[in-house]
Parts: structure tokens; sequence; C-alpha cells
């Protein structure tokens, strides 16, 4: 006896499978269709309007007072400049006056260098451009020539004894002098001329915070100490 057809039988469904085939369920929905793209979001010019409409619901349009007034508002910066070439004269005047910005000593009728025998021209640059420290200086100011070339004289021989290599020499510019600048071009002499000349890598015009065309800098060689008698 099959166990299917005795009265354990238990089918809870057998209800619904005879109503099935009595009455196929119907969709109530079409299928859902897949979009490829934004192109095929819409099926007419009709529902691109109306989605256009809901998007753009509440957004009202800006009146001509106010889209002028804000046109002025956010007009691009370089459309108020004016190219005024006085205009920009006197601003880079005011700022050499002020902050001395655009002065460059080197650029002056009044910048000097020089550099010992077979020295490379670039030991002047470096030096201006203060690659060297500065370890001792003479201020000359109010001295005469002859005054100035003993104290001259007497402060290279020290910084040489004690091998200190960059130093600073205030002469003035001279600018109250009835001719050339007196004690400027002396000095410019004595580093290139003089006894001490063997003893200069370089000079240049100091930079404008360490007095510019009325001071030099001056690089020095090292001082060779030399040695005593051999004892037998």
């Amino acid at each position: 006896m099959n166990d299917s057809d005795g009265p354990l039988k238990h089918n809870p469904f057998s209800a619904l499978e005879r109503l099935l085939k009595d009455k196929p369920v119907r969709h109530s929905l079409p299928p859902l269709k897949p979009v490829s793209g934004p192109a095929e979001a819409f099926s007419s010019s009709g529902e691109e309007e109306r989605a256009f409409r809901v998007a753009m619901e509440g957004v009202r349009r800006i009146g001509r007072d106010k889209r002028q007034a804000m046109k002025k508002k956010w007009t691009r910066p370089q459309d108020h400049l004016v190219n005024d070439p006085d205009q920009e004269v006197l601003q880079q005047l005011d700022n050499l006056v002020k902050y001395g910005q655009g002065f460059v000593i080197s650029k002056t009728p009044e910048y000097m260098e020089g550099t010992g025998r077979n020295i490379p021209p670039d030991f002047a640059e470096r030096l201006h451009r203060g690659d060297f420290s500065i370890q001792a200086h003479l201020d000359l100011h109010g001295l005469s020539v002859t005054q100035a070339k003993d104290a001259f004289d007497h402060f290279l021989q020290e910084v040489i004894r004690s091998d200190k290599r960059g130093v600073l020499i205030v002469h003035g510019r001279g600018i109250s002098s009835s001719g050339e600048p007196v004690l400027k071009n002396k000095v410019s002499e004595w580093l290139s001329r003089s006894q001490w000349r063997k003893w200069v890598i370089a000079f240049t015009s100091a930079q404008s915070f360490d007095g510019g065309a009325g001071a030099t800098y001056v690089l020095l060689r090292h001082h060779l100490k030399l040695k005593g008698p051999r004892k037998s």
C-alpha cells in the first residue's frame, strides 16, 4: 500500500495547486524595463517636460534689478584695475622710501667690487650676497685721509693676525664731498694696490643694512703662521 494514498497523507498546497490550474494569476504591473542611460529615462518629450517642472518646482526667476546688482557685486577684480603708469611709479617710489623695496646696490653707479689675483669673480658676488660672516668692522667716519690710512693699516694687521676672514670697513658714501668720495676711493685703492692686496680675496660694497655703498665687505686669506727655525 502506498503511504501517499493513506489516511496520514498531508498536502496543504493541493487546493492552491487546483486554483492555479483553474485561474492563472495575472500581474497587475507590467515588468520593469531596465534603463541604460539618461536618454532612455523618459519615453517621450511630455515625460521629460513633466520631470523638468517637478524639479524646478518652487524656483523663482530673479528680478531684473536684482540681476544687475549681483552683476556689479561679482565683477572680476581685473575689470576695476586701471593701467596707470604714473600711479605705478609713485607706488614703487613709496615702497622704496618706506621699505627699501626695489633698491639693489649692485645696480647703482656707487657699487664697487674687486678680487685678488687669479680669484674668480663669483667670490665678490658671494661676498656681497652674504655668504661669508662678518667678524670685525672698522669705522673711518670723520677721519682725514692720513688718519684713516693709519687706522686701516692697524685694523688689517690685527684681523689678519687673529685669522679673521670677513670684515666690514665703513667709510661713508662721500656725498658731502665737492668731487669724488675721497675715503671710499682710498679704501678701494688700499685694498687693491697697497701691501695688503696679497691678503685680499675679494671686496665689494655692503648690503643696505650694513651701510650700502658707504661701507665695504672684505674677504681675507688665511693667516699662515711661519714656522720657527729647526733645532739641530
